[in-house]
């Protein structure tokens, strides 16, 4: 059994054989993938030893005290959070092989082709459709919205509907696509930020081969809730610091501007300080349950609190700077690399963190999800719960 100090002298190893000032980074990363050392509790060969999931930190922490250089995870934070657990969990063994080196090393980038314009938050009602060719492999033809890095990603992992005459969570199925072949088209979405961080994706007779089919043919809602599950840990609980995050910036300004300080300001802080560090603590929590196997709808708990914490902090700080935080820095188009909910000016905060509440889920669709698995409640009465997808009003 791997433990602790074993882990220790696998780092020591990998720094010994793999110097950090004499080494290209990219070097180092393919280094520490081979060694086991990239994602601890995944198997042997695949970046792993098969490590109880806890010890990442260890590995880490050595790393980080060493110099070594990191994946970039703000760049390729869909691909470590949401492909790569979706490829472990249903891919072939040739699958794992292919993808999972060069998505956490970040020579490949990925993103999420699963919003569309007329499904919504619900993604069981997706209309972009993937028919069997005669050699067997598939031809998809559809439109995905609100993808981001699509502009920078070379896979996308994707559901498509199969099967139009079974109930809209029978008739998918979910595959991995190449974003550079022909039919691929990414067209920028700026938003109120004035970035176009997110894309819209036209998929016209795209083919992919049957290969690169994860899961069995109709089976794409389970395997999608593996994805999504994974998504809202990656997005609402991220391991942060004491007084890290959004709170930590307004908390900063706090003792920056004496001036600007008043009563019922103060209480607003303690109050927001209170809740993240509640939100933090509670994230550990579930870290700790994620060592035991597969996130649960828990997580959906923890991005609700994410985007509601984040749109509140960053209201508050825009009201304390009063007139500076009406100002914004640039409102130029760019396709930035990645999302820094911390950075910038107060503006660019309070603004970003509107799509909180979007990505990642609704949260009205999180709180029924919150309500129905995680508390027990009656589920929301569904009418079209057995109705073939063909036969549902648009």
């Amino acid at each position: 059994m791997t433990d602790a100090a074993d882990l220790r002298r696998r780092t020591a190893a990998l720094l010994a054989a793999h110097p950090v000032a004499s080494t290209d980074r990219l070097d180092f990363l393919r280094a520490r993938f081979d060694a086991g050392l990239a994602w601890v509790h995944f198997p042997e060969g695949l970046g792993g030893l098969g490590a109880p999931r806890a010890l990442q930190a260890v590995v880490d922490a050595e790393l980080t005290a060493a110099g070594a250089p990191d994946n970039d995870p703000g760049r390729i934070g869909i691909g470590l959070g949401m492909a790569a657990p979706t490829v472990l969990r249903y891919g072939t063994e040739e699958q794992r092989r292919r993808f999972l080196r060069p998505l956490w090393t970040g020579e490949e980038v990925w993103c999420q082709l699963f919003s569309e314009p007329g499904a919504g938050s619900d993604l069981a009602g997706l209309a972009t459709r993937a028919v069997r060719d005669d050699g067997g492999d598939w031809v998809v033809d559809g439109q995905k919205v609100w993808t981001s890095s699509a502009h920078l990603a070379r896979w996308a992992i994707l559901v498509a509907r199969t099967d139009p005459t079974v109930p809209k969570h029978r008739g998918m199925t979910y595959f991995v696509c190449d974003m550079t072949d022909p039919g691929v088209e990414v067209r920028p979405l700026r938003q109120i930020t004035g970035e176009a961080e997110f894309n819209e994706v036209f998929l016209t007779g795209v083919k992919i081969p049957d290969a690169h089919r994860l899961g069995e043919v109709g089976d794409g809602w389970r395997v999608a809730q593996t994805t999504l599950m994974n998504e809202r840990v990656a997005i609402g609980g991220a391991r942060t610091p004491r007084e890290g995050g959004m709170v930590g910036v307004a908390a900063a300004a706090w003792r920056a501007h004496p001036e600007l300080r008043t009563h019922d300001l103060h209480q607003r802080l303690l109050k927001l300080w209170v809740d993240a560090e509640v939100a933090r603590l509670t994230g550990e929590r579930l870290r700790q349950q994620l060592t035991q196997g597969q996130p649960g709808p828990e997580g959906s708990g923890m991005k609700l609190a994410f985007a509601r914490l984040a749109q509140q902090i960053s209201g508050w700080e825009v009201e304390f700077r009063g007139e500076d935080g009406l100002t914004y820095d640039d409102w130029t188009l760019r396709r930035p690399e990645g999302v820094d909910f911390t950075g910038r000016v107060a503006g660019y905060r309070y603004l970003r963190a509107k799509g909180n509440s979007i990505e990642g889920g609704t949260s009205e669709v999180l709180l029924n999800i919150v309500a129905e698995r995680v508390l027990g409640l009656p589920p929301e009465p569904r009418t079209d719960k057995d109705v073939a997808w063909k036969d549902l009003p648009r």
